[in-house]
């Protein structure tokens, strides 16, 4: 029988449960998904990325630039995202203590996608952790389907919820072209690890493998938290 991995106090501080993260990484590893799969401290690396997003560019979270706010009192009052955030955890559509994704499971992942609002192609992260998972796209199209095409008090709480008007059409053409193969994104979106997953998995794997490197790596000033693209060679799904 195999022993389950330990990891230090402060990975499962920043994890919170690395051992679902390691678990992940393997079935990521055994799919060939990437050509470098990081390791459970470079993730955490990714996870202090996402805290610096979330701290220092709040603008690219729970925003949009393209559409405006519903007209309903609901969405005006949930626009001011403070207020926004109970509602949120109380419909498990948000989860502070997984940032990347990799802790969650595949129905978190749906109810975040329907949820918690994504600008532009943001889409593109979660549907590419979901694609591992069999019936998952489907099952998003169906119930981003039935919020576009149903008036019900359901669906009008999750658009509400996501505050900005069209938001689950664009979901619905998200996901109906990920079910169609078309998972391409711009090179430069396809580079950034806030939009694309494997940018995201790149990044990581770009990083240093352990605490010890990673601090000396940090007195060189080498640790790049606050970076918006990854370097290098083309990231798979670009165009």
């Amino acid at each position: 029988m195999s022993r389950r991995p330990r990891f230090p106090w402060y990975v499962h501080v920043i994890l919170v449960r690395p051992e679902q993260v390691a678990g992940n990484l393997a079935r990521i590893r055994a799919a060939g998904i990437v050509e470098r799969v990081p390791n459970v401290w470079q993730v955490c690396l990714g996870v202090l990325r996402m805290w610096h997003r979330i701290v220092f560019r709040s603008g690219t979270v729970g925003t949009s630039a393209a559409h405006p706010v519903r007209p309903t009192w609901r969405a005006r009052l949930l626009h001011l995202r403070p207020l926004r955030f109970p509602f949120l955890l109380a419909e498990r559509a948000v989860f502070p203590l997984d940032l990347s994704g990799l802790a969650s499971s595949p129905d978190d992942l749906v109810s975040h996608l329907l949820g918690a609002h994504h600008d532009g192609n943001q889409f593109a992260y979660d549907l590419r952790i979901l694609a591992c998972e069999p019936g998952k796209l489907e099952e998003v199209r169906a119930r981003a389907r039935a919020v576009v095409e149903q008036d019900t008090p359901r669906s009008r709480w999750l658009r509400d919820l996501v505050v900005y008007e069209r938001y689950h059409e664009s979901l619905l053409a998200a996901v109906e072209r990920a079910l169609a193969g078309d998972v391409a994104l711009p090179d430069d979106e396809a580079r950034n690890p806030d939009i694309a997953f494997d940018a995201y998995l790149a990044w990581c794997a770009a990083q240093p493998e352990t605490p010890a490197a990673t601090w000396r790596a940090w007195r060189r000033g080498e640790i790049r938290l606050g970076a918006t693209r990854v370097p290098g060679a083309a990231v798979a799904g670009a165009r």
